[in-house]
């Protein structure tokens, strides 16, 4: 088991930043995934960055060029760092590690941010 716990959300004006931190603990050995994920109000749950086994990124369209996701293996930790913070990010963002091959296995609780414009 994987456990997951976000951090660092929070009110931010537009054109603002975060960083987002997810600690992780418990069997993560077979780990092949982390990404970030994120749902608003009335909105599926959508993918936004996501690293995959051997280093490489992906990002969802909308937020390329503006949030990093990274990882410290030292610390068992996923960072997502947002600049440029526009309206339209406000949403719940959660953490999700997985270990299989499709979808994602565990899951934070999630952590709100929401950007004022």
């Amino acid at each position: 088991q994987v456990q997951l716990v976000e951090s660092g959300g929070g009110l931010v004006q537009a054109g603002g930043s975060l960083r987002l931190s997810c600690a992780a603990s418990g069997s993560i050995f077979s780990i092949n995934a982390v990404g970030w994920y994120r749902q608003a109000p009335g909105k599926q749950r959508e993918l936004v960055a996501a690293i995959i086994s051997g280093g490489s990124t992906n990002y969802a369209g909308s937020v390329k060029g503006r949030f990093t996701i990274s990882r410290d293996y030292a610390k068992n930790t996923v960072y997502l760092q947002m600049n440029s913070l526009k309206a339209e990010d406000t949403a719940v963002y959660y953490c999700a590690f997985r270990e299989g091959r499709y979808e994602f296995d565990y899951w934070g609780q999630g952590t709100q941010v929401t950007v004022s414009s």
